[in-house]
């Protein structure tokens, strides 16, 4: 039995996805700059069709004030050399007016036959701080403001930063149907969990000790149940697999080995979301992990030297990786974002040693959102006006 009610319960599988690493955070070596990991197109998009010959479901494609990939443009470019794996984009919400990215949106959507899903954040952005309170309810609003648009013939809404009357859909309609693409959301705060609590489907966790992810599940399951709904809940972690737990662990010394304190804190630093409250959670694993970087028997934080959100990886054999992932499944996790250094090479590894023991699925599908043929919306089969 699950720790909290979830949506999508009696299915047993999981959406396994990967990372494509646009934001300039591909390494060998952690601090070290490789030229040949740079995020440029050809590495990044390498990344999404290796993954989809691995065999995962959905990639999370970020996004950050980076050199790199801009999410949405690189998610289009992706549309005409992917066949059957979902893309997870990265919306900020704000860059753009609500009903524009709706639009825009709905235009991806078409271009992937479905396959869009969409990771909403609320971080700052570049030269600009905000209260957090405002972020949140400006994300709030541009989430209401999608749902009209993908749900209604008008948009007619009145918020404190946002206000619209009458505005017609036709433009905005997305492929999928039902309420359009799925909304994964990751935030710690109490505006974060009542924003997902209220508005999104996934609620994405950072890794922490199973009991800090325990209670973190029960207080946004508490906080969704005041508005009468239920989520799905997914964990964003690193992966480090290998035949033997030797070798895993070896490897995870050999990727920090060349990586300096300052360096560290000078990467951590330069990411848009370093002073969140999720970011503080993952130093606090570094405070109280083991001498060897470790706060359980196979979740290792390491690898949070060098970065400022998602700051721990599962390392070891296939089999105790597998047997973590089983764990977290009982929890009542069905959606997974796994990465590792390189990004390439780890997919592989995965590809092999872990994705084949596991039941995937696609959640958009799952959730009935993905139609059978092409949908009767103003880009699909309906009628040209």
């Amino acid at each position: 039995m699950t720790i909290v009610p979830i949506s999508s319960d009696g299915l047993n599988a999981s959406e396994v996805s990967w990372f494509s690493a646009l934001c300039s955070d591909d390494y060998q070596y952690l601090g070290v700059p490789d030229g040949k990991l740079k995020s440029s197109w050809t590495h990044c998009s390498q990344i999404v069709k290796s993954a989809e010959a691995n065999g995962f479901r959905n990639i999370l494609c970020p996004s950050s004030y980076q050199v790199g990939q801009d999410t949405l443009s690189f998610v289009a470019g992706c549309a005409p050399i992917t066949e059957n794996i979902n893309l997870l984009a990265a919306v900020r919400c704000g860059e753009m007016q609500p009903i524009m990215l709706a639009r825009t949106v709905a235009t991806l959507d078409h271009m992937l036959s479905g396959r869009l899903t969409l990771n909403i954040i609320s971080s700052d952005f570049p030269g600009q701080k905000e209260h957090s309170s405002y972020r949140y309810q400006r994300s709030k609003e541009v989430v209401q403001i999608l749902k009209q648009a993908w749900t209604q013939d008008h948009i007619n809404f009145e918020g404190n930063i946002y206000s619209f009357q009458d505005v017609s859909t036709e433009p905005a309609q997305p492929y999928q149907q039902h309420g359009g693409p799925l909304l994964y959301f990751g935030g710690y705060s109490p505006d974060a969990i009542e924003l997902c609590a209220e508005h999104c489907d996934v609620y994405l966790m950072w890794p922490e000790t199973k009991e800090d992810l325990t209670n973190r599940m029960r207080a946004v399951n508490t906080r969704a149940k005041t508005y009468g709904r239920t989520l799905d809940y997914g964990l964003r972690v690193h992966i480090i697999v290998r035949d033997t737990e030797t070798e895993a662990r070896e490897f995870a010394q050999e990727l920090v080995s060349k990586l300096d304190d300052k360096t560290g804190h000078n990467i951590r630093e330069r990411a848009l979301d370093s002073t969140s409250f999720g970011v503080s959670r993952q130093t606090r694993n570094r405070d109280l992990a083991d001498m060897n970087g470790f706060i359980e028997p196979n979740l290792w934080t390491g690898v949070g030297r060098a970065r400022s959100g998602c700051g721990a990886a599962l390392v070891g054999s296939s089999d105790q990786v597998l047997s973590d992932i089983e764990n977290y499944q009982k929890m009542g996790m069905r959606a997974f974002i796994f990465s590792g250094y390189p990004h390439l090479e780890e997919c592989d590894y995965v590809g092999k040693l872990v994705l084949p023991e596991l039941q995937t699925c696609s959640l958009p599908h799952e959730y009935g959102r993905v139609p059978t043929g092409i949908p009767s919306t103003p880009l699909g089969n309906g009628l040209r006006t």
